[in-house]
């Protein structure tokens, strides 16, 4: 067979693999192109299960990846955040027309919220591959733990602290349904909207963090905000400037890796524009991180804006 055919029925597969290890799609997509050399350039007749091939020669490549991002990222400006897959809502909230593209889809499957992702920036490399592939992806230990180059003993030990690391900042697997999302994220833009201290800190979880990347580039905090005071006052400070600087404020209800979130447009009287999302984790009914992702290079698979919806202010 082609190896051509032989492989592309896996490359959304893999691509959501790849991404959920990575973080940035970029990156996801040089891992799964190199998967795809090697299962090129190997005997066809030597694989008897060709996702699981694949998948375990794209995760071994993306352990090598995650231990040099770690060097790289110690120099990056500011706090890092994933790169944000986002697209418009579905139905009548969304444009008529839209249709989802491959990106959309590598991340429905088997879905993993922004937050999580986030979160699982603080695992080591070999802890985020054992968790992607047993917890996500199901894969066995005893296949996982050939990628690392490990024992199943250890491999359940990597996935297990890896377990315990996420549970200790309370992300949960799934995230609040949709309804619920509605419901908190539009209390919050309406409470920010009217800069309403009181209305904020009702939805805002008391250990609320608040998390910019700018990537030295764009605006945005070198150190997160912590708790459900300073994150209130650091968005209504954020709008009161923007009305002092006569900033339109343009916003878009869409989905931030499959959960609510807002695709947002500053744009300065002088004729400046800011781009970001905004990505929200929501449970019990509040709000626990806001994820401002700034950065232009992170940007670009972002769709523009096409709600011309300004914040009053």
């Amino acid at each position: 067979m082609d190896s051509t055919a032989g492989f592309e029925p896996h490359r959304t597969h893999l691509m959501g693999v790849a991404y959920r290890m990575l973080g940035g799609w970029a990156d996801a997509e040089d891992a799964v192109q190199e998967a795809w050399l090697r299962y090129s350039a190997a005997d066809p007749g030597g694989i008897d299960d060709t996702r699981a091939w694949l998948t375990t020669v794209t995760a071994r490549i993306c352990l090598d990846l995650l231990r040099s991002a770690r060097v790289r990222r110690e120099a990056y400006v500011g706090p890092w955040l994933p790169e944000p897959v986002v697209s418009r809502l579905p139905g009548p909230g969304g444009p008529a027309g839209f249709a989802p593209d491959p990106v959309d889809a590598a991340t429905r499957t088997d879905e993993i919220s922004y937050a999580l992702l986030v979160v699982m920036e603080r695992l080591t490399p070999e802890q985020r591959v054992a968790f992607v592939l047993h917890d996500i992806f199901a894969f066995p230990f005893d296949e996982i733990a050939a990628v690392l180059g490990s024992t199943d003993a250890a491999t359940r030990q990597l996935a297990s602290r890896a377990r315990r690391a996420l549970a200790a900042h309370d992300v949960p697997h799934r995230p609040a349904d949709r309804a619920e999302q509605r419901r908190v994220v539009a209390a919050f833009v309406a409470a920010a909207e009217a800069g309403d201290l009181d209305g904020l800190l009702a939805v805002l979880a008391p250990g609320a963090v608040a998390i910019g990347d700018g990537g030295g580039v764009a605006p945005a905090g070198r150190r997160p905000i912590v708790g459900a005071l300073p994150v209130a006052r650091f968005f209504i400070g954020l709008l009161r400037r923007a009305s002092r600087q006569a900033t339109t404020v343009l916003a878009e209800p869409v989905l931030v890796n499959g959960d609510l979130g807002l695709l947002i447009e500053m744009r300065s009287a002088e004729g400046e524009s800011l781009h970001l999302t905004m990505a929200f984790a929501v449970a019990d009914g509040r709000i626990t991180g806001i994820f401002d992702q700034l950065n232009p290079a992170k940007l670009a698979r972002v769709p523009a804006l096409t709600a011309e919806r300004a914040l009053p202010r």
